[in-house]
């Protein structure tokens, strides 16, 4: 793969009122549109929205996080995200209506690193772990790239965007759990034949821990770089200062650090991640009980930051 360009990761994010423009249901999902020019602008694919929920007396304090599907110029500038009803504070959102306004911060994180040349580019996503690609999909086709998709779920209503990817992508395979759309299976049952037709250069994955982990291991024994989307374990504050979101990750100089998901990432070169170790701190990672430093080696990472594709 063509060396990447990390878009905008240094572009600070914005806190907003932005009004709700539309909500609608896409099978199993709740899609918001919010007015949010200032986010829209600074946005890059890849990088999410922390959204307040429950209204100025609520008790639930947490925002909830979630990556930006698309953004438009329309009513100078919105923001889309997509996500499942299936906890109060996702519930509340998916009760608001359009003209009520919420309480929006973004973009943050950092985001999809592109080819500098073209590259037969994948985007890998399961459920709505896809909302993210479609707006990298754009980005690709400005550099010339060929984007060919492979969405996933456990069923047809959770898979997202396979129309738009069947329209847009020069190729587009669906698999689900449960045989009702596509291939039966995971994408990962079905990825080797998919970068074997589509000749891949790199994979962009978003999808849950499990998905990356088999994702990034079959794309090692084919020496392809992965670029992956993480969003679990769940970035409650989507600042950093929860240390909810934490996982090991192996640095430039060698050294595996407990990075957080939501200002390190959301988006990890894949053969960086120590997949087998998350939600775990391997007993020599920087800090850990007994690590002591080589010798020659600085505590701290120097140049980029570790999780930089």
């Amino acid at each position: 793969m063509a060396r990447g360009d990390q878009e905008g990761s240094g572009v600070a994010p914005v806190q907003v009122r932005g009004t709700v423009l539309t909500v609608r249901r896409v099978d199993a999902y709740v899609a918001m549109t919010v007015v949010a020019p200032a986010i829209a602008t600074r946005f890059r694919p890849g990088q999410f929205i922390a959204v307040a929920v429950g209204g100025p007396s609520s008790s639930m304090l947490a925002r909830r996080t979630f990556s930006v599907h698309d953004v438009r110029p329309d009513h100078g500038g919105t923001v889309e995200f997509v996500f499942l009803a299936r906890e109060p504070g996702a519930q509340w959102l998916a009760d608001c209506r359009a003209r009520d306004v919420l309480d929006v911060v973004g973009p943050l994180g950092r985001p999809f690193p592109v080819p500098r040349e073209p590259a037969s580019c994948l985007l890998l996503g399961v459920g709505s772990g896809a909302a993210p690609l479609f707006a990298l999909a754009s980005r690709l086709a400005d550099r010339n790239c060929a984007a060919d998709f492979l969405l996933g779920a456990e069923s047809a209503d959770r898979v997202f965007g396979a129309l738009t990817a069947r329209r847009t992508g020069r190729s587009a395979v669906v698999a689900t759990t449960d045989g009702s759309l596509g291939a039966r299976g995971s994408v990962a049952d079905v990825l080797p034949t998919v970068v074997a037709q589509a000749r891949t250069d790199v994979i962009y994955a978003s999808a849950p821990l499990g998905v990356l982990r088999s994702v990034c291991a079959l794309a090692g024994r084919y020496e392809i770089p992965v670029q992956a989307l993480v969003s679990e374990p769940a970035m409650i504050c989507g600042t950093g200062l929860c240390m909810g979101c934490v996982l090991p990750a192996v640095g430039n100089d060698g050294i595996t650090r407990m990075v957080r998901a939501c200002v390190d990432g959301p988006v990890f070169r894949g053969d960086l991640v120590r997949w087998d170790d998350v939600g775990t701190i391997p007993f020599d990672a920087l800090g850990a009980p007994g690590w002591k430093p080589r010798a020659g080696t600085p505590a701290t990472p120097t140049g980029e930051r570790s999780s930089a594709g």
